[in-house]
């Protein structure tokens, strides 16, 4: 039986209103113990509007690497903590793709945030070019070792997200098959810098993850869950995913 908790993540992007944040609060509020670990990834200017309730988390989608200082536009970790946030959304493909976020950057923003007391949720995956040109497990090698190799005692504090970008907002996904052979390399790949770390780390998935795909992919061994997209912003579908992760 698996031992990690099942973790659902919402992640709106640029979406939401109040209306939503009351509705997902409503809603995640009545459902029946037990659940998995639950984090809404809301707009930041939203985090101060959500009901205290103990049965789901708040995170952010993304953070500045620096810890203050004259950078117009930018929030610090600091501040994502004073605003009611656990966790953060560290090197989303969209963050890799839009706005040039490199591993360097990456890499900083993790140790940035485990130094606040925030779990950064790391995400990693390959363009359908390099899957393709079968180059996966090596991205993913790469993208990880820019984290870890320097850092391994930053892997007992995070989340590891599998992203794969050619399944991102396209209605595509990974076969659960698919997707576990990499959850399950990623999680061997990481114990070469702590074993007991690399098990008890939440690898999850995100990828056009629905309410009609997800039992199957949370089904498999080193599945423990998923970061949600457009799904997460229909109010009945995200409770769905989320009653079926914890029966995973």
């Amino acid at each position: 039986m698996r031992q990690r908790k099942p973790l659902v993540v919402a992640n709106w992007k640029m979406n939401g209103s109040l209306d939503l944040v009351q509705q997902m609060s409503d809603a995640l509020s009545v459902l029946k113990q037990p659940l998995p670990d639950i984090l809404i990834c809301p707009p930041v200017i939203f985090l101060s509007y959500f009901p205290k309730h103990a049965n789901y988390k708040l995170g952010a989608q993304n953070m500045s690497e620096q810890l203050v200082g004259a950078f117009t536009g930018e929030i610090s970790a600091d501040m994502l903590r004073t605003a009611g946030a656990s966790h953060v959304i560290i090197g989303h493909s969209e963050r890799r793709a839009l706005y040039g976020e490199l591993d360097s950057v990456i890499s900083q923003k993790v140790k940035v945030a485990v130094d606040a007391g925030l779990t950064p949720i790391l995400c990693v995956g390959e363009t359908l070019q390099q899957r393709e040109e079968e180059k996966t497990l090596q991205v993913l090698a790469r993208q990880l070792d820019a984290v870890y190799a320097a850092q391994p005692h930053l892997l007992a504090h995070s989340v590891v997200s599998y992203e794969p970008i050619w399944a991102i907002g396209t209605g595509q996904t990974a076969t659960p098959q698919q997707a576990q052979q990499v959850h399950q390399f990623i999680r061997q790949h990481l114990a070469q810098y702590d074993v007991q770390a690399a098990d008890a780390v939440k690898i999850i998935y995100g990828g056009s993850v629905t309410a009609a795909n997800c039992e199957a992919l949370f089904a498999e061994a080193d599945i423990d869950g998923a970061l949600i997209g457009g799904a997460s912003l229909k109010v009945a579908d995200f409770s769905a995913i989320c009653t079926m992760a914890k029966d995973s």
